[in-house]
């Protein structure tokens, strides 16, 4: 047997061992999954996870290998988790719109085990969240090129008892999907989602072609199969072409070309930990309130990544801002920021914690 043999041999012997090592844990993971379930404890445990990992690290005595040992116990874990909510019931995720849609794509990566279910509306995924019905939702929140969703920071601020648990910045090329065979000249209208009009719009105007907006893309694609006219074309991926039997005539006709939507997972479990957190906040209309907020933030030493302003429902000509700043909200500084921004602020609430 040669040194290449002997190396896939010595492999072979360690997975088995892996394998029945493998069962063993997640065995343990079914006692702890029942455990939670009869205690009404959540599946994630931050605190836990970070225990876990340190402990990993520590055990390998070749320094190079603890970053990939540590991505081994991560990755473990995670499907001890997928395993757990499986278990528990909890492996419901929902989103809006149908099979090949860009928020499906970034759920099947989230969730690779889980039962996808499908709302037609992100109203409907929030309050299937909220019911119970679905363990997670997974919405668009912001896109690259064309700004933040706001409907979805709309419901954002209106379900109080929903959490964002997660972040997936999934890159986004928005194609020309036909009908086999079609020609460009053949074509006259094309339909997709607000978002993906907006981010091809240069591409349309160049060929003077209309759009009409639809719930999302892949509604759009299976519309247009559906319809068997070769004059209308719909943007979406190039998984919803094959997915509708459509072809893709031109690739990545959005005009940036680094387009990238930011998805968001909500779940009613308070999420325990991560390096980035969300505020929600309202203030009085005076001068100086929003710049003292800033200061606020600021004297506490929080690097604010983002900020947005909303118009409050049914509130004319007043507004609600969003933040997210980085930093972990179980330190005790954070507290201490919550503390003085609910003194400053009308109302103040934190919306979501996660690792970025």
């Amino acid at each position: 047997m040669d040194t290449l043999e002997q190396a896939r041999a010595e492999i072979d012997a360690v997975d088995a061992q892996l394998a029945a090592l493998f069962e063993r844990r997640m065995a343990a993971v079914l006692s702890v999954a029942q455990y939670k379930q009869a205690h009404g404890l959540p599946v994630y445990d931050a605190a836990r996870e970070a225990v876990v990992l340190e402990k990993a690290a520590a055990r390998i005595q070749d320094p190079a290998l603890r970053p990939y040992y540590r991505d081994h116990v991560q990755n473990m874990m995670d499907v001890a988790k997928q395993y757990e909510a499986e278990v528990l019931g909890e492996n419901r995720a929902a989103y809006q719109g149908v099979e090949g849609a860009f928020a499906h794509i970034a759920l099947r990566a989230l969730f690779p085990h889980a039962e996808a279910v499908s709302y037609p509306t992100w109203d409907e995924v929030f309050e299937a969240v909220r019911r119970g019905d679905a363990a997670h939702g997974v919405v668009p929140f912001e896109n690259s090129h064309a700004g933040d969703v706001s409907a979805v920071l709309d419901l954002c601020y209106n379900y109080p008892e929903l959490w964002v648990v997660d972040v997936y910045d999934l890159p986004i090329s928005q194609n020309l999907l036909v009908l086999p065979g079609t020609q460009l000249a053949q074509l006259r209208h094309v339909y997709s989602h607000q978002q993906a009009i907006a981010q091809s719009e240069t591409f349309l105007k160049q060929f003077h072609l209309p759009a009409t907006a639809m719930p999302n893309t892949a509604m759009a694609a299976k519309f247009v199969a559906e319809s068997g006219d070769p004059s209308q074309a719909a943007i979406a991926s190039a998984e919803t072409a094959a997915l509708y039997g459509l072809e893709v005539l031109v690739p990545s006709i959005n005009t940036d070309g680094d387009n990238t939507t930011r998805f968001i997972v909500l779940s009613r479990e308070k999420p325990t930990g991560g390096n980035r957190f969300s505020l929600l906040f309202t203030l009085d209309n005076k001068p100086g309130k929003l710049a003292e907020v800033i200061q606020v933030i600021g004297r506490f030493g929080y690097d604010m990544e983002s900020i947005k302003s909303r118009p409050l429902p049914h509130v004319p000509f007043d507004y609600y801002f969003y933040v997210e700043l980085v930093g972990d909200p179980a330190d005790d500084e954070t507290a201490a920021l919550l503390r003085e921004l609910d003194h400053t602020c009308r109302t103040v609430r934190l919306l979501g914690v996660y690792t970025k």
